[in-house]
């Protein structure tokens, strides 16, 4: 099921190790957008995120080099269209890299891709917690949507589905959600979210009228004691004008900045352990400014790991 043709081009393998077991990042990608409800393409972002990144800077912006040795790129998932036999697959592959101790970076695709990356999270912590009560695991859900309908489109794996298959599938309890960037919701979802207190929402007003630090706040408070979290980026999160190329753009969101704030506090200071970044749809963009957008987040990303050795 693994695709590995095209990485004799994968410019960001400059910070490649040579072994797995060296590496401190893996990262995945899963070019799948079969689920979505309006326009598709996202399938084609890990390939244009992996091209365009040849121009990622080799330092931080506190001018620390990016450290070698950091990545291994286990490739893309190849496309299969039985959907259950491939999320399975996902999910085999994922819980693999996840097996590594690494931290796990996952390219999709659309967001119904998180439906196994959830349960591949959830299957390796309890595999591997080793004390007597069960890890305590949470969900960042950064979103212009809740993702929380039991169903769309007549399917339970739409890309609208994504957290209502965790909560059904015992990965996370409501009070585990916390969603940020919301500003379109289903009635259907807002029934669930009044039968279920403990989810928490910061929407994209609060984040522009309360402050980054408003947020961070609610994020500490919320998550202590926590074991793991997994994070899932939908790049719609972000305002249209950061942001255009995606399936389900929504006016009124978070702005480039306030995310590299928000990614570079959760990374630092949260357990977070895995992650994907989903929506980007490279036919739907202009000038890449999309791509771009995620892959500044994947340069936070290396920056802070690269940071965390310059200290050790």
């Amino acid at each position: 099921m693994l695709d590995n043709s095209r990485f004799e081009e994968c410019s960001w393998l400059r910070w490649a190790a040579d072994d797995i077991e060296d590496a401190e990042i893996c990262i995945l990608g899963i070019p799948f957008d079969g689920a979505v409800s309006l326009s598709k393409g996202a399938a084609k972002a890990p390939q244009t995120i992996r091209e365009l990144s040849v121009d990622l800077s080799d330092t931080t912006d506190e001018w620390i080099p990016i450290k070698e040795g950091l990545l291994y790129d286990a490739g893309d998932m190849h496309p299969d269209l039985q959907w259950d036999r491939y999320y399975a697959a996902v999910e085999k592959e994922a819980f693999r890299l996840m097996s590594t101790g690494n931290f796990c970076l996952f390219l999709g695709g659309d967001h119904s891709v998180t439906i196994p990356l959830h349960k591949a999270f959830a299957d390796y912590y309890r595999a591997t917690w080793k004390c007597v009560a069960p890890p305590k695991i949470g969900i960042i859900h950064f979103d212009a949507h809740y993702d929380l309908c039991d169903e769309y489109d007549g399917h339970k794996w739409s890309h609208a589905c994504t957290e209502a298959r965790a909560l059904e599938n015992g990965i996370v309890q409501p009070e585990d959600l916390f969603f940020i960037g919301v500003r379109v919701a289903e009635l259907d979802e807002l029934e669930l979210i009044k039968r279920n207190p403990g989810i928490t929402t910061v929407t994209a007003m609060d984040v522009h009228e309360k402050g980054i630090e408003y947020v961070l706040q609610r994020l500490e408070q919320h998550f202590k004691g926590y074991d793991g979290i997994y994070l899932t980026i939908d790049i719609d999160g972000l305002d249209p004008a950061f942001a255009p190329g995606t399936g389900t753009p929504v006016m009124g969101g978070v702005t480039a900045m306030q995310l590299i704030r928000l990614f570079r506090w959760i990374i630092g200071n949260l357990p977070v352990r895995a992650m994907d970044i989903v929506e980007v749809a490279p036919d739907l963009d202009v000038n890449n400014i999309t791509s771009w957008a995620a892959l500044k987040i994947i340069h936070e990303l290396f920056s802070a790991y690269s940071r965390k050795g310059d200290n050790e």
